[in-house]
């Protein structure tokens, strides 16, 4: 085991299953001579050169469509976006063509490819650089939709995503990149479509994914700790394919649920898996679902306002505590 940054086993998990195989290659804004923006490629430049490392010009909708193109004829490209807002201009290419071109060529081509980037808030970067799209992805079948909350979920991930022979996208976070966590020196995998259970409860289910598990899981601690609540905490870290049986039985055996999701609320993850546990755990439930998700506004640059746009302690606090019906 040794103690690596998340940045480091994104660079790792990606040079590992190039070195395995040579159809796999990486292309983005500064992925190259600047080591990536986040730094999540440093060194690749270096062991694999210009023709597998490959800087492109700011374009996300002419490279995204290269890199289809280029897994329609037996390569498998990682496609990086420097942040996944810049990837609604690609929007056509990855919706239109990597989703869908298997179903309608009858299965004739399969699209190995990975889109991979930063989603969500990063602090004081305004409104269009702050922004979750992850339901927007896991709604358009075709897509695989991966959201890994720490380094060792993450690198396991990358490779399954890497292997996958469908079209992956594989979302990170700027404020993510440096946290560290020991990880195993041993190649393993984890596979695409298994929820993590990261804390065991029995009063009640607290169902999260991404960098927001960090408050998920001290606010759990901080429950158990001080007020003997027993919080179970579940890390759904694939959208599509999503686990919905871990979390059907997680519910029933506590009987109450609650969301906590980095995204406005309309037409939400939170949305989806909400309708689903009432369809199929409706009898178990002892109290209405609640979930906690961004204001419903663009994000704010304020600071004061970003605080009370964003999902924090004392919001995930008080909607355990409502769905326990102790206030």
């Amino acid at each position: 085991m040794k103690e690596k940054t998340f940045r480091e086993v994104i660079a790792e998990a990606m040079s590992e299953e190039m070195r395995k195989d040579h159809t796999v290659y990486l292309m983005g804004e500064e992925v190259a001579q600047y080591n990536g923006a986040y730094k999540a490629s440093k060194g690749m430049l270096d062991e694999f050169g210009p023709e597998r490392i490959i800087d492109t010009p700011i374009s996300e909708l002419g490279f995204s469509g290269i890199g289809i193109g280029s897994a329609m004829n037996g390569c498998r490209p990682i496609v990086e976006f420097m942040t996944f807002n810049f990837s609604l201009v690609a929007m056509d290419q990855i919706v239109n063509n990597a989703s869908k071109i298997r179903y309608m060529s009858g299965g004739q081509w399969n699209i190995p490819i990975v889109f991979r980037g930063p989603t969500g808030s990063a602090g004081q970067l305004g409104a269009t650089h702050s922004q979750s799209f992850e339901s927007w992805y896991a709604s358009c079948p075709g897509l695989k939709v991966i959201i890994p909350c720490n380094p060792y979920d993450a690198k396991g991930l990358l490779k399954s995503a890497i292997r996958d022979n469908n079209p992956v996208i594989f979302m990170e976070s700027e404020q993510m990149y440096g946290d560290k966590m020991m990880i195993p020196e041993k190649e393993y995998i984890i596979p695409i479509g298994k929820a993590d259970i990261k804390k065991r409860g029995n009063d009640i289910s607290l169902v999260s994914f991404g960098k927001i598990m960090k408050i998920a899981l001290k606010i759990a601690k901080k429950l158990e700790d001080e007020e003997n609540i027993s919080v179970e905490v579940i890390d759904i870290r694939t959208l599509r394919p999503l686990d919905y049986e871990s979390i059907l039985i997680s519910v029933k055996k506590t009987n109450r649920l609650v969301i906590l999701e980095e995204s406005w609320p309309f037409s939400s993850i939170a949305s989806e898996i909400s309708y689903v546990i009432q369809k199929k755990a409706f009898d178990y439930l002892d109290a209405p679902i609640n979930r906690i998700t961004l204001l419903d506004t663009p994000a704010p640059y304020a600071q004061n306002l970003i605080k009370h746009w964003y999902p924090n302690e004392e919001k995930v606090i008080s909607a355990i505590k409502e769905t326990l019906y102790l206030i």
